[in-house]
């Protein structure tokens, strides 16, 4: 299982941003062109390993849009999309996430306080995506019963975990050592 997602990022190109080392793929950037057994052998993962008895599937836009249309499709279960821009619906709730390069506000529209949820992000790595979020959705009463990143960078599952007293589950980890992918395990190791 997961050999054209694993083959994809071991093929990843990868790009500084600063002191950042980001690697280039469609799982986490859409470029290149995603092939549709990656997708499914994702969605076959998360099905496989994640609590899916929730009322929705929340991903982060925009590289967890991909991720999470394709679970919902699997399992019939809708999903919702925490945007990057604020449409001032009633009930809106604003975030504030800082990553390892950059920062931005997030907007959290039709979540609603008792409903069981999975969380899907396409990366972790310095934390700051995930822990924002996670802490607002506890706040708002939601009840968090699986947080997917799909791939783990370096020890951001761990960081993400300290902070917020939530599991993640992950589907590959991942480093970056003498500017390549290395895969370090799978879900399934």
């Amino acid at each position: 299982m997961l050999e054209e997602v694993k083959k994809s990022l071991e093929n990843s190109p990868i790009v500084k941003k600063g002191e950042y080392n980001y690697f280039v793929n469609p799982i986490s950037d859409g470029v290149p062109a995603m092939n549709p057994k990656m997708l499914r052998e994702l969605s076959l993962a998360v099905h496989k390993y994640a609590d899916l008895d929730v009322d929705k599937i929340v991903a982060v836009e925009a590289m967890g849009i991909h991720l999470a249309a394709a679970l919902s499709l699997a399992t019939d279960v809708p999903f919702v999309v925490i945007r990057k821009r604020q449409y001032g619906l009633e009930g809106e709730t604003q975030v504030y996430q800082k990553t390892g390069y950059g920062s931005s506000n997030l907007y959290i529209n039709d979540l609603h306080a008792g409903e069981k949820i999975l969380l899907i992000d396409d990366v972790v790595s310095t934390g700051g995506t995930l822990i924002a979020l996670i802490k607002t959705l506890k706040d708002l009463g939601l009840d968090i019963k699986s947080t997917v990143a799909v791939i783990e960078k370096g020890k951001g599952k761990e960081i993400v975990e300290a902070a917020t007293g939530v599991d993640v589950l992950s589907i590959i980890k991942l480093d970056i050592t003498d500017g390549k992918v290395v895969i370090e395990k799978t879900i399934d190791d």
